[in-house]
This record gives structure tokens, C-alpha cells and sequence, in this order.
């Protein structure tokens, strides 16, 4: 049987981007970093229970609870509903005060959208996401003639995420029609014609749209690269951050339009405790003092106590310079090819481990300033594409 939308992968499986699973009643995308939300009940059929639960057991979810979803839309919601009331078998959640339903294939909601909702919901019982129509919509008669055509000016589109009074939407859900529950799709109707509560429309940003299509899946690929590419790390052997280590950050900084993290590493790992509090997805780690690869090891055991496997991939470039006068190109490739052996590993929990090498001599600043040039486009592109195929890979600048 097809995978449900939400959890149909972006690329072959053999790759590994997909977007996340969890449901927030009827769905949303990473919603266990909202700290203020207090339960997630996620809706899903009965032959895809057991994939969830490993995903929900793989990520270490907290707060996930699973229902079973319905034959439609609204029965699902209702089922996630009744888990948060109490009705639901086995049920121990609390009852909210307010209610967020989502659907898990509008991945890309932030969380001032949904302190925006939950706000609205609370002063008015019912609120959710619009954004204008960028089609019109018409109606056609019964033999396939324009009737009319709507004013798309006067018009919206109804999006998601949405938020409720729970008392609310539940009186609404408890009193709805078979018609409704079978053919309906809209929950904010259900408030106002069950409940008479009107409810209040907030503007949404461009990112609510859904992924419907496989094309969609390839545009979403595109934004999540984009966005897990905003920040990275720069973690480093020396506390110097002069000279070319300094040039190749300054590199770095300008051609992503990133905020740059540089800290050290040292024998307590408190340094990178530091950085992994964060979300970031991008990690490089320049080795100026070894010609081995103990400065990338340590930071890939940070990694793995960070979380057995994360949800996107995280990208770690290791970066060496060669001196080539004191220092064999062969010497220095042979202590590197362990690098192959280790990108196997962690790309089983989602990190993709590439290899930049920078050469240079100590008698030739401009030749290690192209050098170094060479290897930050390469670094940029590394994190941009995120190419599962060129992991383990050494590049040369």
C-alpha cells in the first residue's frame, strides 16, 4: 500500500531526506521544540502504526501520542480529539485549553504563525492561517459551462495551522452531522456552524502551502536544504583564528550569509556541549595541529551523544592543510583514508561526513589564498547540496 503524504520520502530510499512524521491532532512537522505545547496526538491508519511508533522510538520523541486515524479527515480529527477529552481508550492526556490541528504535509510553520493562532483562539475560541488566492475560482454548471467566477480579491485561502477553544471545537465535533464528518473539510466551519463562533482569520506567510504533488516533495527537498544550510559551526583544534584559518572563516561567512560559530575543542567536551544545545545542521572542523583525523573523530562522538539520528542530514566537512613542503601528499592521504570507514558509519544515523584537503607552501601566500578560496566554494557547496553520494569522498583544493 502507498505511504501516506506524510511520510512518503523526498528521495529514493536509499537516500535519506524526509520530511518529519509527527502530528499535532491532525498534523505538523517538528512541533516537540515548541516547548509551550504540552501533548502531540498524531492520527495515524492502522498499517502504518508500527512505522510511526519506530519513528516516534528512532528520534526520541517526546510527548507523541498515536491514535488511530479515521476514513476521513474530519473523523481523524475527531479521534485526536477524544484522546485529549478523555473518551479515548487508554487515554491519560490532559485536556488543553486551546487546541492546534495541523496537517503534516504543510511542513514549514514556524512558531510565531502558531503564537499567532493561539493567541487569536484564545480571545475569539476559534482562529486559522489564510493567505491570498493566487488562481480564481470559479463555478462550473452541470454540463460544463461557466456559471460563475468569484472575486478573488474578496476571496481567501483557508490554510493551516488552526486553533481552538478545546470546548469549542469539541462541542462542534460531538454535534456534527454524518454529511459533515464524511464530505467536510473545513474545521473552522464546523465552530461556526455548530458553535456559532466566528472565527478570527490571521495572514499567513508563504511557507503554509501543501505538499500535494511529487514536484512538491522536490520543491520541499529544496527549502529544507536551504534553510538547514543558514548556520554552521566551525570547530577547530587552536584557538587561533588568524592567519588562514581566519581568511577561510571570513569565506565562509560571506558566500553562505551565515552566522559563524568558531570554538575549541578541549578534553572535557564542554566546548561542544556549547554548540550542541543548538539545531545546527553544519559542522567544520579544520585540523591545523594533526596530520590524522582525531579532531573530526571527537566531534563525530559528540554527535552520536547528541541523538541516535537526526532528522535531517547533518553535514560535518573536514577540513586538513597540507604543507606540501614538510608534509607528503601520500603521508597525508594515507592518515586520511580511515575518513571512508567512519562517513559508512554515521551516515546510518544521517550525518554525511565529506573531506576537503587545502594545500599549500609556506613561501606562496597568494597561491594558499586561492587555495583556501577554492575550498570554501567547495565547503559551501558540500553544505548546499548535501550530496549523499560524495560522502566519505576527499576533495582537493
Amino acid at each position: 500500500m502507498p505511504a501516506p503524504r506524510e511520510e512518503t520520502p523526498v528521495r529514493g530510499p536509499r537516500n535519506t531526506w524526509r520530511p518529519s512524521p509527527e502530528l499535532g491532532s491532525q498534523g505538523t512537522p517538528r512541533w516537540d521544540w515548541v516547548n509551550w505545547i504540552k501533548d502531540i496526538v498524531v492520527a495515524v491508519t492502522s498499517e502504518n502504526m508500527d512505522t510511526m511508533m519506530a519513528i516516534i522510538q528512532r528520534y526520541q520523541h517526546q510527548r507523541v501520542t498515536l491514535v488511530e486515524a479515521g476514513a476521513t479527515r474530519h473523523q481523524s480529527i475527531f479521534n485526536g480529539l477524544k484522546a485529549l477529552a478523555g473518551d479515548h481508550p487508554h487515554s491519560k492526556l490532559r485536556t488543553p485549553t486551546v487546541v492546534i490541528i495541523h496537517d503534516a504535509v504543510r511542513p514549514f510553520v514556524e512558531e510565531d504563525v502558531l503564537v499567532k493562532v493561539v493567541t487569536a483562539a484564545k480571545d475569539h475560541g476559534a482562529a486559522g492561517a489564510i493567505r491570498p488566492l493566487v488562481s480564481t475560482v470559479i463555478s462550473p454548471s452541470a454540463d460544463g459551462y461557466l456559471d460563475q467566477s468569484l472575486d478573488r480579491s474578496r476571496h481567501r485561502a483557508s490554510e493551516m495551522p488552526q486553533a481552538f477553544l478545546f470546548d469549542v471545537i469539541y462541542r462542534a465535533y460531538c454535534q456534527c452531522s454524518e454529511h459533515d464528518m464524511e464530505f467536510g473539510t473545513e474545521c473552522l466551519h464546523l465552530a461556526l456552524k455548530y458553535c456559532q463562533t466566528k472565527a478570527k482569520l490571521v495572514e499567513g506567510p508563504p511557507d503554509l502551502w501543501k505538499v500535494t504533488y511529487r514536484r512538491d516533495l522536490y520543491a520541499m527537498e529544496s527549502i529544507i536544504k536551504d534553510k538547514i544550510s543558514q548556520q554552521i559551526c566551525v570547530v577547530m583544534n587552536t584557538k587561533e583564528d588568524a592567519g588562514c584559518i581566519g581568511f577561510l572563516q571570513g569565506l565562509l561567512k560571506k558566500e553562505l550569509e551565515v552566522k559563524g560559530t568558531s570554538v575549541t575543542l578541549c578534553p572535557n567536551g564542554r566546548d561542544l556541549q556549547k554548540i550542541f544545545l543548538g539545531e545546527c545542521c553544519n559542522f567544520v572542523c579544520i585540523n591545523v595541529m594533526n596530520a590524522d583525523f582525531h579532531q573530526t573523530t571527537e566531534l563525530l562522538d559528540g554527535l552520536r551523544s547528541r541523538a541516535p539520528s537526526f532528522f535531517y542530514p547533518v553535514a560535518v566537512v573536514s577540513v586538513h592543510f597540507l604543507d606540501s613542503q614538510n608534509v607528503s601528499f601520500s603521508e597525508r592521504m594515507k592518515a586520511l583514508m580511515e575518513m571512508k570507514d567512519f562517513a559508512k558509519e554515521v551516515k546510518n544515523r544521517n550525518v554525511f561526513l565529506y573531506g576537503v584537503l587545502i594545500s599549500f607552501t609556506q613561501d606562496n601566500l597568494q597561491q594558499l589564498q586561492e587555495n583556501i578560496r577554492q575550498g570554501a566554494g567547495i565547503i559551501t557547496s558540500l553544505i548546499k547540496n548535501r550530496s549523499a553520494e560524495l560522502t566519505g569522498q576527499l576533495l582537493v583544493a
